[in-house]
């Protein structure tokens, strides 16, 4: 982040400007600065105030209330862990007995923030001079907790740091997007993982789009969502890993739920009464063959993230549809049996079938006053659609 910037909106004077300012809305924004300005406030100050009274607004759904104390970046907040799932790699810290923690790419704090409220101790390296500025803003309830403004990549190499354990999320945008390539990741995660050799007790934050061959083997890998959101993925090695090879972690409605195993194949059988949706969370670990065995449900199809069932199945790691009819896949007979129903409100799912769900939505012209969940997928070499009900 820019180092004015980040000084700005750490400011005495921005900070009680931000204070006073109403629940940001967009719409009269600029209304708001004009009539700020008129009444002698610096047009900087505004500017910075505003700005983090527009980021706060925005960090609500991952930091809830902790929001309106905090300072952000654009791109911080991007990146962040949601409080919720940093509360839980908090816990895990703290159930393998340590005590002090290095996180080595805190960016904003979010992973430190947790951390030090569960009484962990912190050393929290951010590298950039303006997010650290903004990170130690975020961390100043806790004592235990200290950004240092270094690169830890170095400063852990010499070894002048005195901590049992080791926390990383490392950068994965740049000016082009996203980076999917571990080998792209700043620091890259062959760098991050060779601290192992020293701190054995090491966890990594990655994106959920990691493959299953760049995770160690000696690692457990947890995909999280949130919601029905999948939001990340964690390495988890030493006394963090609760789990042999791979697992889900399902936060839905303040509760958590954790499925574990070994990505095998499921059993494929015939389409019944009931279709399940597995969680994102369980797809991305490749656990849906270990969910169909556990719900005894069966696949539709080897390669489809779909099971079928004879009766229904409550699960918060699947969603249940009651099927009400099925028929071979065009966007005629479809928008004819939508039609037949009355359904002027559908949902719209799809899984391996090249459609997009936007435009089919504007082609069935849908009408009348019921509602229905329209489920498109293959099943061997034919395509299907569904009309069903949630359960």
């Amino acid at each position: 982040m820019d180092l004015h910037a980040a000084r700005l909106a750490v400011s005495p004077e921005t900070l009680s400007l931000l204070a006073t300012l109403p629940p940001y809305d967009g719409d009269n924004a600029l209304t708001l600065a004009q009539q700020l300005r008129d009444r002698g406030a610096d047009p900087d100050v505004v500017a910075a105030a505003l700005t983090q009274s527009r980021l706060r607004a925005a960090a609500h759904t991952k930091f809830g209330e902790f929001a309106s104390g905090m300072v952000f970046s654009q791109e911080g907040l991007e990146q962040a862990t949601r409080l919720v799932v940093a509360a839980h790699h908090g816990q895990r810290y703290r159930a393998a007995g340590a005590h002090a923690i290095a996180d080595v790419t805190c960016g904003l704090g979010a992973d430190a923030m947790a951390f030090a409220s569960l009484g962990l101790g912190v050393v929290a390296f951010e590298r950039d001079e303006g997010t650290a500025l903004l990170a130690d803003h975020n961390l100043r309830h806790w004592d235990d907790a200290r950004v240092v403004h270094a690169d830890s990549m170095v400063t852990l190499a010499q070894g002048d740091i005195d901590v049992e354990a080791v926390f990383a999320d490392p950068a994965r945008r740049n000016a082009q997007g996203r980076r999917h390539d571990p080998r792209d990741y700043s620091p890259p995660l062959d760098a991050v993982l060779a601290l192992r050799a020293r701190w054995p007790q090491l966890g990594v934050k990655v994106g959920p789009a990691i493959a299953h061959d760049d995770v160690p083997p000696e690692a457990e890998a947890q995909w999280v969502s949130v919601d029905g959101d999948v939001v990340e993925a964690g390495l988890w090695m030493g006394a963090l890993a609760h789990h042999h090879g791979h697992s889900a972690l399902v936060l839905r409605g303040g509760e958590a739920h954790v499925l574990d195993g070994f990505p095998v194949p499921g059993e494929v059988g015939e389409v019944g009464e009931y279709l399940l949706e597995p969680d994102g969370a369980v797809i991305r670990a490749g656990l849906v063959g270990p969910l169909s065995h556990t719900l005894g449900a069966r696949l539709v199809d080897p390669h489809i993230a779909y099971l079928a069932a004879d009766a229904p199945i409550a699960s918060p790691f699947a969603a249940s549809f009651r099927i009400l009819e099925s028929l071979p896949y065009s966007e005629k007979r479809l928008a004819s049996a939508l039609a037949t129903r009355g359904i002027g409100h559908a949902e719209i799912k799809k899984r391996g079938v090249d459609v997009d769900p936007a435009k089919l939505r504007r082609t069935l012209k849908l009408k009348g006053d019921a509602s229905a969940t329209v489920i498109l997928t293959r099943i061997g070499k034919s395509r299907i659609a569904f009309i069903a009900e949630r359960v």
